[in-house]
């Protein structure tokens, strides 16, 4: 039966992870389909071997991502007949796939346990045309010379001449070349007369490997900066990163401590902040107090300095706007059916930190004007049928015809209303294809009345086109879920984008917000291995379209607790936060002693700081699920600290936020926003 299942999980990695990613060379995905790659990956990650990213080995490398090995082995466009070498045998996954292409496959790996794992293990599945040894992969293999084609499988910025010398006429080779901003994947073709062709396949973005070009190392993602000169010397590779006692005694004096959160001096970070149009402050979890809170801070400031108009949420559209409604005293617009923020995660928003903050905003807001009053809105696309329930309600106020056929526009989510990712499978299907078509129709009706309700309806009527716009995207969101990839992902942070851009608009000409969304959404995607994955996010959207005028803070700490769930729709629980891993940015932070501290990243007030801080490193993101026991698999990635944020705000011990239980909730009261329903 496991066998079974990992033949399908297999397939189903050709189909969405190659193949709908433009891989084509038909013996390139047989070899693919042909090679199981959970007997490649390290005891107890088998379940993971089909995901698409890549898994840890052992000596702190990798087994590459998926998609990874099949671009660089498709363009090397290997026959039957040819000898390759592979720079890099790692755990023998992208041997193995040579192997099923080429006569003869040589592997170097130059840590010597992994050479004999893979060794062992490629000739225990039968692939016996593969021969692997320990050494230097920037020699290459001289005496099995001349080979066919050659496979280095980690971004360097020059390509190694032995390596290049060892190729026959007419041989191959294939490997990332470039600096810290952009790396492109090179071809390489040794002519007859021994002059070489280079071919520009395209960007891509790899780490390099530990100790220069050998070993298989994280070809997962992740840029790398460009070496100072002293860096490029021979055997450089293994020194380029600072040692960490001197870089956390650089970032001990770049960082600006303070005693604690209510006492910290925000000057500084305002200062820095200066006019920017969004300020993307974000958090390393969703559940944890010092983030939330520092977060409303820095934004209680930015209000009281006349920066910000708006805070826009990772929050559904229709729950933030009964805080919106409740924070600027507008009419409630009828008792509500449900209670706020109640899909899963609940502690995300109901906790006592929002809870703070919204109250402050209500009493900040109460004695301004009306247009002066600042506003919260919500980002998010999960609220398919609540946000048609909306569209529906304001029109049959308006216009009940127009309701009418709101109503059986909408009809086709009506058996999806418990479970809207199950929308996704349904859409597959002939008969709920039309769904798109139906929603898509729906938003132009309501565009195409925007000059007679805008000025009539006013907030009523951008309210139900935001609503309108959540139907239209969150039904590509889940028919995108469906059907993989970075799809779904990149449809969700462009509509959070796209809806920031819609308020940015309704609030007038040269309004400015906050925005409050994990770290992962808020720093810039491109500067993570989010973008080996073909993923970006809102913080690189901003970038892209303000520059400077986007200032995006981040946040980390070491260790501590967090409220998290085992599980997807799983209980609450605080939980403790594993100490920081030795590779991480977080290591860094904790090993400079500040217990807490504002950084910028943008100017930092150390010279060198933000130089050596370039390295790529693992960062920790925690979600709404947190598992211990899997934290390098789950919940570290790649990064590039400097390029992802503007600013960095460290706390090196945290606590889990406090959600709001029921007795909670009752006491505020009916009328707020976070009482139950039955209140």
């Amino acid at each position: 039966m496991v066998v079974t299942e990992r033949r399908l999980d297999r397939e189903a990695m050709v189909e969405r992870q190659l193949e709908q990613r433009g891989i084509r060379n038909p013996r390139v995905l047989a070899a693919f389909r042909d090679v199981p790659r959970e007997a490649f990956v390290e005891p107890g990650l088998e379940e993971f071997a089909y995901l698409d990213g890549a898994l840890p080995i052992g000596e702190g490398q990798t087994i590459s991502q998926p998609y990874i090995v099949a671009l660089a082995v498709e363009a090397l466009d290997v026959k039957p007949t040819d000898r390759v070498l592979e720079v890099g045998a790692g755990s023998g996954y992208a041997a193995a796939i040579l192997s099923r292409l080429a006569a003869r496959v040589y592997a170097i790996e130059r840590h010597a346990s992994l050479a004999r794992q893979a060794e062992e293990r490629l000739r225990r599945l039968g692939y016996d045309n593969v021969e692997v040894r320990t050494g230097d992969g920037r020699k290459g293999w001289p005496e099995a010379a001349p080979f066919d084609a050659i496979l280095v499988s980690a971004g360097g910025e020059v390509l190694p001449l032995p390596l290049l010398e060892q190729l026959a006429p007419g041989g191959r080779l294939v490997m990332p070349v470039g600096n810290a901003r952009e790396q492109n994947l090179l071809k390489v073709t040794k002519r007859p007369d021994g002059r070489y062709e280079v071919e520009d396949l395209g960007p891509v973005r790899f780490v390099p490997l530990v100790g220069g070009a050998e070993g298989e190392g994280r070809t997962d993602g992740g840029p790398r900066r460009e070496r100072s000169p002293a860096d490029r010397q021979p055997g450089a590779g293994a020194t380029a990163v600072a040692a960490p006692v001197a870089l956390a005694q650089l970032v001990a004096r770049a960082l600006e401590p303070f005693p604690s959160i209510e006492d910290a001096d925000l000057g500084p970070v305002v200062e820095r902040i200066g006019d920017a149009t969004l300020v993307l402050i974000g958090e390393a979890s969703h559940g944890t107090s010092e983030f939330y809170r520092m977060r409303a801070r820095i934004t209680r400031e930015l209000i009281r300095r006349g920066r910000i108009r708006f805070v826009a949420l990772e929050a559904d559209w229709p729950a933030a706007a009964r805080l919106d409604r409740y924070v600027r005293y507008e009419d409630p617009r009828g008792k509500p059916t449900s209670d706020a923020f109640a899909r899963f995660p609940t502690w995300m928003w109901q906790n006592e930190e929002v809870l703070e903050f919204v109250d402050w905003l209500r009493a900040w807001n109460h004695p301004r004007d009306p247009a002066d009053r600042v506003a919260i809105h919500g980002m998010d696309l999960y609220s398919l049928d609540e946000s048609a329930a909306q569209v529906i309600e304001y029109l049959e106020r308006i216009d009940p015809d127009l309701a009418a056929l709101a109503r059986r526009r909408y009809a086709c989510f009506t058996p999806f209303e418990a479970d809207p990712a199950m929308y996704g499978y349904a859409a597959a299907t002939e008969a709920y294809r039309k769904c798109e078509d139906e929603v898509v129709a729906m938003l132009r009706e309501l565009l195409d009345r925007r000059l007679e309700l805008e000025a009539r309806e006013g907030d009523r009527y951008f309210d139900a086109v935001q609503n309108a716009r959540v139907v239209v995207d969150a039904e590509g969101y889940y028919r995108a879920m469906y059907r993989g990839s970075a799809e779904s992902w990149n449809l969700r942070d462009r509509h959070m984008f796209d809806t920031v851009g819609a308020v940015l608009e309704a609030h007038g000409r040269g309004a400015a917000g906050a925005i409050w969304a994990h770290n992962s959404h808020v720093g810039d995607a491109s500067a993570t291995e989010m973008a080996a994955r073909g993923e970006l996010n809102i913080g690189q959207l901003a970038q892209e379209r303000f520059g400077d005028n986007a200032y995006r803070i981040g946040f980390g700490t070491h260790t501590g607790t967090v409220a998290a769930a085992h599980d997807w729709d799983g209980e609450v629980t605080v939980m403790q936060v594993r100490p920081s891993r030795p590779d991480t940015y977080e290591r860094v932070y904790h090993q400079s002693g500040v217990p807490a501290g504002f950084g910028s990243l943008r100017e930092p007030r150390v010279e060198g700081v933000r130089d050596e801080l370039l390295d790529p490193r693992l960062e920790r993101a925690i979600g709404v699920i947190y598992r211990p026991e899997a934290e390098l698999l789950s919940h570290y990635f790649q990064a590039i600290l400097p390029l992802q944020f503007d600013e960095y705000t460290w706390f090196d011990e945290t606590r889990a936020v406090t959600p709001l239980g029921h007795a909670r909730r009752v006491a505020l009261g009916p009328g707020h926003p976070f009482a139950p329903v039955d209140v």
